[in-house]
């Protein structure tokens, strides 16, 4: 018997506003600064209606940058999914420099969620605001969904969408056996 699909979704500027710093996207380094993004919650509550697992999966290497403490990333995570509830959070704390399995592009963290919560990659999605995290869900055999930034290609994912909302809207209406298209407004 296959397992359960799931969706997997990347954290800043999918399910919460990214935060500019000298210019450039960011993470949120304390419960104060997160904003869940317009609709996010919402699209959470349809895929788990829908049947999917759902989980978050994000590099958060200013812990090991000394930028930000374990514990008020756990603080963070905890805001998150008191308004977004997922099946689980998971972080890779490392460094480009450490050469983990887990830091996207790598599938690491995808690949040890579906073995512990028994996912059929083949009908999972992937859903990030960054061109690595197409790279991670296409290495791990999931579909992708991009959404459109300022600061990603706009390149390489099966579906482009403009926000969390509408890729779910998408992802929840479309045939499997069929190739997804770019997204369409």
């Amino acid at each position: 018997m296959p397992g359960r699909p799931a969706i997997f979704l990347d954290r800043d500027g999918v399910l919460n506003d990214v935060v500019w710093r000298d210019g450039k996207p960011a993470s949120p380094r304390s419960a104060d600064e997160l904003h869940v993004a317009d609709g996010a919650a919402q699209a959470v509550a349809d895929f788990r209606a829908a049947g999917y697992l759902t989980f978050v999966v994000t590099n958060q290497p200013d812990v090991r940058r000394g930028k930000m403490s374990a514990e008020v990333l756990d603080a963070i995570h905890a805001a998150l999914v008191q308004q977004a509830p997922v099946d689980e959070v998971r972080a890779c704390l490392h460094d480009n420099a450490d050469l983990c399995d887990c830091r996207k592009p790598k599938a690491g963290m995808l690949l040890d969620l579906a073995a512990r919560w028994d996912v059929d990659l083949s009908r999972s999605w992937m859903v990030g605001d960054m061109d690595r995290d197409i790279v991670c869900g296409r290495a791990a055999g999931v579909r992708t969904v991009l959404l459109e930034r300022p600061y990603n290609s706009r390149a390489g994912a099966d579906v482009l969408a403009p926000d969390l909302r509408q890729a779910a809207a998408w992802i929840l209406h479309a045939a499997p056996a069929q190739p997804a298209p770019a997204f369409q407004d």
